[in-house]
């Protein structure tokens, strides 16, 4: 099996959290590890990983990077970079032929693909569940999985399931094989990795109904959540592409290159719209685990435990009087009176102020600040590069403040700027510092001066990270004031 994880969100619906150039799935929420580095954790037990595959966009690269060198060693081995963003179908297919391709993968290899920003729990019983699915993968099934719903969720994509089961004697693996499998009933039983699980073919998948429709769903009893997480063989998904969707199909013939060449001539159409909702042979498994895409901030209140009033606060929060709220502090001190079923997010640069049961809309927000060219849109003040962070402070005419962080052992591109002189003091650790034809050392509250137009690079030689406050001084101090001469990450020289 291949694991296929799909890093490539937009970070529209955690906004002012989540930014389009650092969405969601790099969010450390209550956990010390990112909700990318929380699948990658859950999925290994079960795949090494030269069997990881990370599909993202481009811009990501180094997000991603440093999220999976925390986990471990050659995590980023096998990584597929999105030109453009193009939705799931496009980026699975590439995945696929990826596999097939880079990877020497046969058309019976199954694939498992997961969302990167999901949190599931007990995760030792949901790998199990992923066991069976591949078992049934193996027989042709495209798998998708179901959660029971507990509310009547508008957010989310719905499965009605059929009253057949999707597994039976007939298609069943045979026990010679390792594997025993309960015929009749049609439950799918794997011996000796934990619980049966059954499968049940698919009738219907529902994209967020209203209110009522989603109230009815319940009532009936036969719908789940859509889990977004997908199993099949890379035949049968390849096979399925081709009778659906002959337009990426035709992109995906000539090979991995030339459809990641190509890539942005895909339509960008989801796998369930492209794919599951028109085959014929697709299976579903219903889960009996905790599973939240913490897809709103209503939802991301359910991952943290309330008080007796029902109240989350995380930061500095003094609350009066206040019931079922969720608050999420930063630097300053929040102070609140009779709130009720509301949502306060503060970050550096912006505050969301919310009916919880509206935060839904957060990303109509983010809209209005994209058609207005907002900055707060599209990054935080603080700024990740593949050397570490930089935080702007303080900006005005002719000036700018920053704090920068460098990673141990990380150094920034030899580089000049035309328009701004640089001043750095050290805060924290030991800098070394090239400024023309000198390389130096500065230590903590000693300080460097850097004329504009003259070549510098900044680097951390220790071994805990390195932190200087920069002041910039000139005619111009925009970020694109700067000409790469070295750059040991490959970017681009303006």
């Amino acid at each position: 099996m291949k694991a296929v994880i799909l890093a490539g969100g937009s970070g529209t619906r955690l906004w002012p959290l989540s930014r389009q150039e650092y969405p969601k799935q790099f969010l450390k929420i209550n956990n010390s590890a990112s909700f990318l580095q929380q699948t990658v954790k859950r999925i290994l037990p079960l795949v090494s990983e030269k069997d990881l595959v990370i599909v993202t966009n481009e811009k990501y690269k180094f997000h991603v990077i440093s999220d999976l060198n925390e986990v471990g060693h050659g995590l980023a081995e096998n990584l597929i970079l999105e030109p453009v963003g193009r939705n799931t179908a496009p980026a699975i297919g590439l995945a696929a032929i990826y596999c097939k391709e880079k990877l020497g993968c046969s058309e019976d290899e199954v694939i498992l693909v997961l969302p990167s920003d999901h949190m599931i729990k007990p995760e030792d019983k949901f790998r199990n569940y992923i066991n069976s699915a591949v078992e049934i993968a193996k027989n042709g099934y495209l798998v998708t999985f179901g959660i029971k719903p507990t509310r009547p969720e508008t957010g989310y994509g719905y499965i009605k399931t059929s009253k057949e089961y999707a597994v039976n004697s007939k298609q069943s693996t045979s026990a010679k094989d390792g594997k025993d499998y309960e015929a009749g009933a049609g439950q799918h039983k794997t011996r000796g990795h934990g619980p049966e699980a059954t499968s049940y073919l698919v009738e219907q998948f529902t994209e967020k109904p209203g209110i009522e429709t989603a109230q009815e769903y319940i009532k009936e009893g036969d719908y789940y959540w859509n889990a977004g997480i997908f199993a099949f063989t890379i035949g049968s998904i390849l096979g399925e592409l081709g009778r659906q969707k002959p337009g990426i199909s035709a992109l995906l013939q000539n090979g991995f290159d030339s459809a990641l060449s190509s890539f942005s001539e895909m339509p960008d159409i989801s796998i369930d719209y492209a794919v599951m909702e028109p085959a014929e042979k697709v299976a579903v498994i219903p889960m009996d685990i905790y599973w939240n895409d913490i897809g709103s901030f209503d939802s991301m209140y359910e991952i943290f435990e309330s008080d007796n009033e029902g109240n989350v606060h995380t930061g500095d929060v003094i609350s009066i009087e206040g019931r079922n709220s969720f608050v999420i502090g930063n630097k300053r001190l929040i102070a609140t009176i009779g709130l009720d079923g509301m949502v306060i997010v503060e970050t550096d640069d912006a505050v969301l102020i919310s009916k919880k049961d509206q935060t839904q809309k957060v990303k109509e927000i983010v809209n209005k600040l994209k058609a207005k060219q907002r900055q707060e849109a599209i990054e935080h003040t603080t700024i990740y590069r593949p050397w570490g962070s930089y935080t702007v402070l303080e900006e005005g005419h002719r000036y700018k403040i920053k704090r920068i962080v460098v990673n141990p052992t990380a150094r920034l591109s030899l580089q000049k700027h035309y328009h701004r002189s640089e001043h750095w003091v050290v805060v924290k650790g030991t800098a070394k510092v090239m400024i023309g034809d000198k390389e130096i050392f500065i230590h903590e509250n000693e300080s460097a001066y850097v004329p504009k137009s003259t070549l510098h690079r900044l680097e951390n030689p220790g071994k805990v990270p390195l932190e200087i406050i920069e002041v910039q001084n000139g005619e111009y101090v925009g970020e694109d004031d700067i000409e790469r001469v070295d750059d040991v990450y490959g970017r681009e020289k303006k």
